[in-house]
């Protein structure tokens, strides 16, 4: 199946994005895999202009809502940078699992789709908002949102600075 591409014209709009590991294989839970993830989205606000709306890291997949002039240059660059801190990540920690994620002779942790969609209006945003704070309670690894320490719904212990908005 091919991937969704974001288009051109709306390059600079607000996006959900969904990043899955291939094989949806749960491999964040454990040796700091969450901070890589937070290093490098702190990375691309403080250095590339990504303004962060919402997020939720689960254990095999993040979900994100975020502006950029150049969202589909984010894309690939998160996935690129975070695929080499994650091989390295791997290799020191549990090294048996890296053959999992070779692909024709080359390691590839990121499922190829992001599943872009585009935040057309505030009905929409507010949907997915609430889609990306559930997630943890419709998986059952809390019962609110805001317990789950990887998630905008977390307001006590904020992890990423977040961008209203409505700025």
């Amino acid at each position: 199946m091919p991937s969704v591409r974001i288009k051109k014209a709306f390059n600079k709009g607000m996006y959900f994005l969904t990043f899955s590991i291939k094989r949806l294989y749960y491999i964040f839970d454990r040796h700091n895999r969450w901070d890589i993830l937070l290093d490098s989205l702190k990375y691309c606000q403080k250095y590339k202009g990504l303004k962060i709306y919402n997020y939720v890291f689960m254990l095999n997949h993040i979900h994100l809502i975020v502006k950029n002039n150049d969202v589909s240059g984010f894309v690939r660059d998160f996935k690129r940078f975070t695929s080499k801190e994650l091989k390295k990540n791997i290799l020191d920690t549990e090294p048996k699992i890296l053959k999992l994620f070779i692909e024709n002779g080359e390691y590839n942790f990121w499922q190829a789709k992001n599943m872009p969609e585009h935040i057309f209006s505030e009905k929409f945003y507010i949907t997915k908002a609430n889609y990306i704070e559930q997630n943890p309670v419709r998986k059952g690894y809390v019962y609110q949102p805001e317990h789950w320490v990887y998630s905008s719904a977390n307001k006590e212990n904020p992890l990423l600075k977040l961008d209203s908005v409505y700025e």
